[in-house]
């Protein structure tokens, strides 16, 4: 059963200026295992957690940090979840948690569908 989906587009011109300007937005932004990255996938990332914020509802105090996007072998990207953010997912009954992310003409963008038992 569906418990949520949630969309996010970045702009990826704005997210580097921002990104230039505000030099702690990275290290607040994103888990030390994502920093390194290109800003093309640190802008899809960002809006992946921005979709599942959405697709939960709310933050309900989920920390950045606690959400890492991760790709598996084949290149697929998922969530890799911790701490409140968890917690929140467990709250909600949700068990699964579906992440697509694209980045082209000048955007970013990811979809989340967010999957539970009833």
């Amino acid at each position: 059963m569906i418990r949520g989906i949630g969309v996010d587009i970045v702009d990826l011109a704005r997210f580097e200026r921002q990104v230039l300007r505000t030099p702690g937005l990275i290290a607040r932004l994103f888990t030390p295992a994502e920093r390194g990255l290109p800003v093309n996938s640190l802008a899809a990332r960002f809006a992946a957690k921005e979709a599942l914020i959405k697709a939960l509802g709310d933050s309900a105090g989920v920390s950045w940090q606690e959400m890492d996007v991760v790709t598996d072998t084949h290149g697929n990207p998922g969530f890799v979840l911790t701490g409140a953010a968890a917690a929140a997912l467990a709250v909600r009954g949700i068990d699964t948690v579906h992440l697509t992310m694209t980045h082209d003409a000048g955007v970013a963008c990811a979809f989340v569908v967010a999957e539970g038992h009833a």
